[in-house]
């Protein structure tokens, strides 16, 4: 009996301790990132079958680790969710403040240009007017290079924030495997620590990358992205590379490391913080760099076709305002033939800014969209005299493309990087419309020269005037030639000129063409510069250019709107998931410190029962030795 009482006790004091044990540990670990709490779970220990049996005390059933399968796989979704988020609000929020702060935007740069246009309106021959637009116009291409630039900055930060989280990604991967390993050789043994420990580095592995897991039979956890590439299988790990672009080599792209060498996965295989960079890259940075090329290729081919149309101070068909690189062309780093392309703009209105995959079959050529592969409509045969057509470019293929040959046509992307201004003379800028016109005062018609322009420099250089004749309403001649049809509102072209008629002109009416000379005050075509920004230049002519870049702060300004609510939907989701995982596996300090108290008081119990047994040992020892 005895040694019941003394088993029995020695049985307790040893499962309390126990007990004691394991919340002190839940307490030291009360503010350790992902510790699981932990739980002892007593049982009796049964005494032996017969008439008032009488247990013989308690054991320690097991440890319990209090965690729930998933609501950890609810918390990786939700940390990559977060992390692809947190990375393109914080990306994107940058973009925005680029474009909107008058610091930096186009927009202050953009009005004094066509304010100093205005005043050359307004005085046409004075020499500061005219040097005043030319600084102005300096100031716009300088500001039109420094958001270019910055946005180029911002994808080469892409490029080293990429490196770096693909690094730490790797390190999470390897000892992944590593606690795989341990996990595997201890078995039914496994500490709860060791399964916290991975645990965690799953979660900071999502939040790198997102991440699924399967738990195999021997324990092991195998790791795979959003997209299903494995990151860890059992106790091997796998790698995560970086590839150059095949048409961008200064552009790095997200790669798997295999045996054959670094295989490159698309945009949606990663989730997590990598996920952002992709995805602020491709959805957010490329189009927003290459709309802002479309503004900057739009607004310089626009005046400096207006440029070209008219007279300068000196008496000279205007010159380029703006200079302007081509459409960019790469040939992807597979390409087996000799074969080349070159593109220039061809129609503003048609430009959209969208790059564009050109395919040689072998036989013919064909174009779709580099971002979601869409086939393009493409005409023209691609000869110098039939350019391909496509997208508001013009497209020269050389000979010697072999089948399979690729290449990328980014119409606008670096254009805003390129625009300088290419006069630096005031007396350059083309302010007079390049005719003059005296109506016949016999006219019976009320029509008049509204506008003129050059249309051919080379051509126009011989012209000295010229008599404009009409047969009827409807019919014409130049200097005796003709007669040519006349469709009011279309322009009349000579050799190297063209004019437009307001009014309707009779039979016999006659007007006498002069060239326009020097130092004219003329502001024909200083009026047209000045209304460029309302003009209907871009979409078909059907947008104007300062509605265009007022869009483009506007999108900015949308798209990092849009990814601070998403990342503040997110957050309150992540909140939700990790309260509910702190309500089974975190440490409530109050709910331990009444187990403490509890499994002190059954100790101390369990210790007096050890004492009673050992009085009662001691009384028996001495009735046996009387």
């Amino acid at each position: 009996m005895t040694s019941g009482i003394l088993g029995t006790g020695t049985s307790a004091l040893l499962a309390y301790q126990r007990a004691l044990s394991t919340v002190s540990h839940n307490v030291a670990n009360a503010a350790t990132p992902g510790y699981t709490r932990q739980r002892v779970e007593l049982q009796a220990r049964p005494g032996p079958s017969a008439m008032l049996s009488i247990g013989q005390g308690v054991d320690v059933k097991q440890l319990t680790r209090l965690a729930d399968g998933l609501v950890f796989a609810r918390q990786n979704d939700s940390a990559g969710e977060l992390g692809r988020l947190n990375q393109l609000s914080q990306l994107a929020s940058r973009v925005d403040g680029l474009m909107s702060d008058s610091a930096t935007s186009l927009v202050d740069p953009w009005s004094s240009f066509f304010n100093a246009a205005k005043g050359v309106v307004a005085d046409p021959t004075s020499n500061p007017a005219r040097s005043q637009l030319l600084a102005s116009a300096d100031q716009l291409a300088t500001r039109f290079r420094s958001v270019d630039g910055q946005l180029a900055k911002m994808d080469d930060d892409v490029d080293r924030s990429m490196t770096s989280k693909i690094a730490d990604a790797n390190r999470l991967a390897s000892e992944i495997a590593d606690l795989n390993r341990n996990i595997i050789s201890a078995g039914d043994n496994v500490s709860s620590d060791l399964l916290d420990a991975r645990d965690q580095r799953v979660r900071d592995l999502s939040r790198l990358v997102g991440a699924q897991t399967v738990i195999q039979d021997d324990g092991a956890m195998n790791v795979f992205t959003t997209g299903g590439q494995p990151l860890v299988l059992g106790v091997r790990a796998s790698s995560l590379a970086t590839t150059q672009d095949p048409y961008r080599p200064d552009r790095l792209q997200l790669a798997l490391q295999t045996p054959a060498g670094a295989m490159r996965l698309p945009e949606g295989t990663v989730s997590g913080e990598l996920g952002g960079l992709l995805e602020f890259r491709s959805r957010i940075l490329d189009p927003m760099r290459a709309e802002l090329g479309r503004m900057a290729a739009a607004f310089a081919q626009s005046a400096n076709a207006i440029q070209n149309a008219g007279i300068d101070y000196n008496g000279n068909p205007g010159a380029n305002l703006f200079a302007l690189a081509p459409p960019q062309v790469a040939a992807n780093a597979g390409n087996t033939g000799s074969g080349g392309l070159s593109a220039g703009i061809d129609d503003v209105g048609a430009l959209t800014g969208q790059n564009l995959i050109l395919r040689f079959d072998g036989s013919n050529w064909s174009a779709q969209r580099a971002d979601t592969g869409e086939a393009v409509a493409m005409t023209g045969t691609g000869t110098a005299a039939d350019p391909f057509k496509v997208g508001g470019m013009a497209i020269v293929a050389s000979p010697g493309a072999a089948a399979g040959d690729r290449f990328l046509v980014s119409p606008t992307d670096g254009a805003a990087g390129s625009l300088q201004v290419a006069i630096k003379d005031p007396a350059g800028i083309a302010t007079a419309a390049p005719l003059t016109s005296r109506a016949d005062p016999a006219n019976l018609g009320d029509a008049k020269v509204a506008s003129s322009a050059i249309t051919d420099a080379t051509q126009f250089a011989g012209f000295t005037g010229a008599t404009l004749d009409f047969i009827d309403a409807t019919h014409y001649t130049i200097d005796g030639t003709g007669p040519y049809t006349y469709v009011p509102g279309s322009a009349i072209a000579g050799n190297g000129w063209s004019l437009t008629l307001s009014g309707a002109p009779a039979a016999g009416d006659s007007f006498t063409l002069g060239r326009t000379g020097p130092r004219s005050s003329d502001n024909a075509n200083a009026r047209q510069l000045a209304a460029l920004d309302s003009s209907g230049v871009l979409d078909g002519g059907t947008t104007a250019l300062t509605t265009g870049v007022t869009r483009l702060a506007s999108r900015a300004g949308g798209e990092a709107s849009h990814a601070q609510l998403s990342l503040q939907a997110q957050q309150a989701i992540d909140d939700q998931v990790n309260a509910e995982r702190e309500s089974l596996s975190g440490v409530n300090l109050d709910e331990e410190a009444a187990d403490m108290l509890r499994y002190q008081q059954a100790y101390q119990a369990a210790a007096q029962v050890i004492a009673t047994a050992d009085t009662l040992f001691q009384t028996l020892l001495s009735v046996v030795r009387r």
